[in-house]
């Protein structure tokens, strides 16, 4: 009997110590969750003070006319646009100097970028037709979105747009890129670089040789807006490609202090229409980023041709065959397909109102490529005046 008590004692303790794991496990699990959650809401909350310094933009999304079928599936297209205000405004009035489109596979994380020279001709509001940059600065960036959605089957509905003072803080903070500065370019840089050094508020330091440079961020500015090479605008567009390359490969490797560091200065200096929940989950896949190829639109173009006011354009050799180079380069995983009707009919109105047709077979016997165009014209303007209207 006495044994069975003892047997009974031993199981009831066996028990309790069970009962109380599992409450300690309970409390531990508890609090693991608690402690994930609180880490959560500081993050967001972090996320979410840092996220009001950007200058936020609500983008209509029915006036930014995407055509009818033009929506990729799995891809995210967005447009980069680049500002010279002094004052930090971003919005119509602002000179959008760069233009570029971004495609990002959603599968691969490949990023693609296409330069829009601003010169281009293309259509704007009320079916006037004008340089491509003088959409933003009649109607900022819902005006621009919309150009560019029109004009070449995208469907674009959110945008950034930095100021060219955020490129010179951004590359200070990182510490500098590494770039190949050719013989004439060295003229140039420092012909200009004052001038930046001054508009972002920094110290000019003059490039002393050709060859491979560190340079900080008002010298890779100067490089990036400098126009008065051989290869003009087409040869600024690659350049401006190849920094933001050189800033990405730096970003993606930086530390967090770095990272905060370039928040805490740069946000002020950014517009964007991004939610904070996109920008969170954008930023969130930032590691598995990769940098595809880049290229400049129109591919195949005649420049020097002076339109009405909108003086000297580029205009593209034939906008549908553009349009349908610009889809296999940006979108390589979708099957190709036509332009809609109303790229078609700005297509047919450009040749109408320039006397300028895409010459049968073109590209079959003849390199059309941007490398090749650099070399026509281009170069009659000297570095853009911070002061200048489209």
């Amino acid at each position: 009997m006495a044994k069975k008590d003892r047997q009974l004692k031993a199981v009831q303790a066996a028990k309790a110590r069970k009962k109380r794991r599992s409450r300690r496990r309970r409390r531990v699990l508890v609090l693991s969750i608690e402690m994930i959650i609180l880490v959560l809401l500081l993050g967001t909350a972090y996320v979410m003070k840092k996220y009001d310094k950007i200058q936020k933009v609500n983008i209509d999304k029915d006036e930014v006319d995407i055509n009818e079928g033009a929506i990729k599936e799995g891809y995210t297209t967005v447009a980069l646009f680049g500002g010279d205000s002094r004052e930090g405004e971003l919005g119509a009035g602002t000179h959008a100097d760069t233009i570029i489109v971004v495609s990002i596979d959603n599968t691969s994380k490949e990023i693609r970028m296409v330069s829009i020279y601003r010169d281009t001709l293309l259509e704007q509001k009320n079916r006037d037709y004008n340089k491509a940059n003088s959409a933003y600065f009649r109607g900022g960036p819902e005006e621009a979105l919309r150009m560019l959605n029109r004009n070449l089957d995208l469907d674009i509905e959110d945008y950034v747009t930095v100021d060219f003072k955020a490129l010179v803080d951004t590359i200070d903070l990182l510490g500098g890129i590494d770039i190949n500065i050719e013989k004439e370019e060295v003229q140039y840089m420092n012909e200009f670089l004052q001038e930046t050094a001054d508009v972002a508020g920094t110290k000019a330091h003059f490039i002393e040789k050709s060859g491979e440079q560190h340079l900080d961020g008002a010298q890779a500015v100067t490089y990036a807006r400098i126009r008065s090479t051989a290869g003009g605008d087409y040869k600024r567009t690659e350049r401006q490609r190849l920094v933001i390359e050189k800033i990405f490969e730096k970003v993606i490797e930086t530390d967090i202090g770095t990272v905060n560091d370039i928040i805490d200065t740069v946000f002020e200096q950014v517009s964007t229409s991004f939610s904070l929940k996109e920008t969170i989950g954008l930023a969130s896949g930032l590691t598995e980023y990769q940098l595809g190829e880049s290229s400049g639109f129109p591919f195949d173009k005649t420049d020097g041709l002076r339109y009405k006011n909108a003086g000297l354009v580029i205009v593209p050799l034939g906008l549908r065959e553009n349009v349908e180079q610009l889809h296999a380069f940006l979108y390589p995983e979708e099957a190709p397909k036509e332009v809609s009707e109303v790229v078609q009919s700005i297509s047919d109105n450009i040749t109408y109102l320039t006397g300028v047709v895409r010459p049968a077979n073109y590209g079959e016997t003849e390199d059309s490529s941007e490398e090749s165009s650099e070399q026509e014209g281009g170069a009659e303007e000297d570095m853009i005046d911070f002061g200048e209207t489209p």
